[in-house]
């Protein structure tokens, strides 16, 4: 008898079949995911994405990088685009929009209204290598957060982040530096991946 609560993950040879603009090897998402737009969505290798995120590709593309994990619950809304360079990671709950609605007061909102009367603010989103953002982050778009930078839990960005820093808070603030050595262990887990 097969755990009802366990759904599995659909793995590289049944993904290849789906749709998608391209997917690597060692790629494993869980059944459970909702995903909109598969031609748009290309996926390096070794890649996970875990239960209940939803992924909507559907006007712009989502460009994943190799050793990248989307932890469970996350919202990627890839309408201008979102970019995951290799080695990030989004914990759980994430969700990173590249198009909103202008919440001013100066034009009305939601999709149910006609686009004459809306204001979407819309811009690509890039997570260069080595980013990591924390449980409940909202990234908002025409942000760019540099290489290895860390996002911490619940924090909100709103402006591009600079590289190798901690940042925390609502908007996100530079806390302090982040440790370079990432890329020292990177070149160590490269030459023992090329051993292999």
């Amino acid at each position: 008898m097969s755990n009802p609560f366990d759904h599995g993950y659909y793995h590289e040879e049944e993904l290849a079949g789906f749709g998608f603009k391209s997917v690597g090897s060692n790629v494993q998402i869980a059944k459970t995911c909702t995903i909109v737009g598969l031609p748009n969505i290309s996926i390096g290798n070794n890649v996970r994405i875990d239960d209940f995120c939803t992924i909507l590709a559907a006007g712009g593309a989502l460009s994943i990088g190799s050793f990248v994990h989307i932890g469970g619950y996350c919202y990627l809304s890839a309408g201008a685009g979102i970019t995951l360079e290799d080695f990030c990671g989004l914990s759980q709950g994430v969700r990173i929009y590249s198009k909103t609605d202008d919440y001013s007061g100066n034009s009305m909102t939601n999709p149910t209204v006609p686009e004459k009367f809306t204001s979407v603010i819309e811009g690509r989103v890039l997570l260069q290598r080595h980013v990591i953002i924390g449980s409940g982050a909202v990234v908002l778009p025409r942000v760019t957060i540099g290489e290895g930078s860390a996002v911490g839990a619940l924090s909100l960005v709103t402006k591009p982040l600079q590289p190798w820093g901690v940042f925390f808070g609502t908007p996100a603030k530079r806390l302090k530096r982040r440790s370079k050595r990432i890329l020292e262990l990177e070149s160590q887990f490269s030459e023992d991946n090329a051993l292999a």
